[in-house]
């Protein structure tokens, strides 16, 4: 319990955590998928070089001196489905497992479209309490699963990893001291109409891992190992986080190696297929990548509080039909599918939350590389 609680203390606080980011899973209890039995290796591409440099703020910025301020462990680049560029450093591997943070969210929402599919439940329209009566009289009351999936529940929630007294320290503090994330989740009092504005709740998330053992009748390990681990080939065993109810940490406790990661990133690349198969209904990808409301949309609406657009546990930077797994730390799994790319990127950004704004999320330059990336791979 004490490496427990000095763990949780240290995040958001500008200590170092590229030795502790890669074995959370020897900290905390875990439930582990196992690796599949017939893993699949990305095909090995033409090796490229990365971008010296790249545009933020109409300044050039240096590509290693970033990849290394934001504490960089893993990039793997794909193109058309061949591995490009895959480089580690500080204590990342190939074999390294490392926590998700809010990447985990879009793995939820891929496993939820499965459920559907298969009859857990008939639309997004429907009301979440009917599904789960224990969160009746709470914020959720009244929300549908589709104002779940987009950060839009309408629950009054505050995401500043700097303030020790947010709602996600809070959330966060029953990791490391013991306790319900389920439980937490019915304590949320309402603040807008759901469905009318979008505020970025790592609780939903949990709601919406609630929803997926629900309607499956199967702990959120088993029912993805099944539907997404081994579908799709991965190579390792990887390890949700779990509370002391057994329940997994749905909003971002996945632990999985970076080649494992960008499997999820190319499946959605190419629609919910995977070699052939289609493993998410290819519906359910579009509306994950679609920004399908106004108060989805990022800018001057007054309707979001989010740096870019949103849809289904996705983020939808700009307007080039990209998309994003995001999670903090600079956690990436990013998809280009105009341009056949695939970049993932993990990290132990060690200052990122000591601030509520970009100056230590970096999460837009992120993107930016990314997109010079791209750019020089069409040259």
């Amino acid at each position: 319990m004490n490496e427990r609680l000095k763990y949780a203390s240290s995040l958001f606080s500008g200590a170092r955590q590229d030795d502790t980011f890669g074995r959370v899973h020897e900290i905390f209890p875990v439930a582990t998928m196992t690796a599949s039995p017939e893993p699949f290796v990305f095909p090995q591409g033409e090796p490229i070089e990365l971008p010296q440099n790249f545009m933020h703020e109409s300044a050039a910025k240096d590509t290693m001196a970033f990849l290394d301020e934001t504490d960089t462990v893993a990039l793997l680049v794909i193109k058309d489905g061949a591995m490009r560029l895959e480089r580690y450093w500080l204590t990342g591997s190939p074999t390294t497992t490392w926590v998700s943070m809010s990447v985990a969210k879009s793995f939820v929402s891929a496993a939820l479209g499965i459920a559907q599919a298969e009859g857990g439940f008939g639309s997004v329209e429907e009301q979440i309490v009917d599904h789960l009566p224990e969160l009746k009289g709470s914020a959720y009351d009244g929300a549908r699963i589709k104002d779940v999936l987009q950060m839009s529940s309408g629950a009054r929630w505050n995401e500043d990893y700097s303030d020790p007294n947010s709602d996600i320290n809070r959330f966060v503090s029953i990791f490391a001291h013991g306790g319900s994330f389920n439980d937490f989740a019915a304590t949320l009092e309402r603040e807008h109409a759901p469905g009318t504005y979008n505020l970025y709740n790592s609780t939903d998330t949990q709601v919406l891992g609630m929803l997926l053992k629900k309607v499956t009748g199967r702990p959120i390990r088993d029912y993805m190992e099944e539907k997404l681990w081994h579908p799709l080939g991965m190579e390792h065993d990887a390890h949700w986080l779990i509370d002391e109810t057994g329940m997994e940490m749905a909003y971002g406790g996945l632990n999985a190696t970076a080649r494992d990661y960008a499997k999820i990133g190319e499946l959605y690349r190419n629609g919910g297929k995977w070699r052939g198969r289609q493993v998410v209904p290819a519906e359910w990808v579009n509306a994950s990548v679609t920004a399908d409301a106004p108060h989805l949309k990022a800018g001057s609406t007054g309707l979001a509080n989010t740096i870019f657009s949103y849809g289904y546990q996705w983020w939808l930077p700009y307007d080039e039909g990209e998309f994003s797994a995001i999670g903090v730390y600079n956690q990436f799994v990013y998809v280009h599918p105009g341009r056949g790319l695939v970049i993932v990127k993990l990290s132990a950004s060690r200052n990122y939350g000591t601030t509520n704004d970009e100056t230590s999320f970096r999460e837009t330059e992120t993107i930016h590389l990314f997109r010079a990336i791209g750019e020089a791979l069409e040259n």
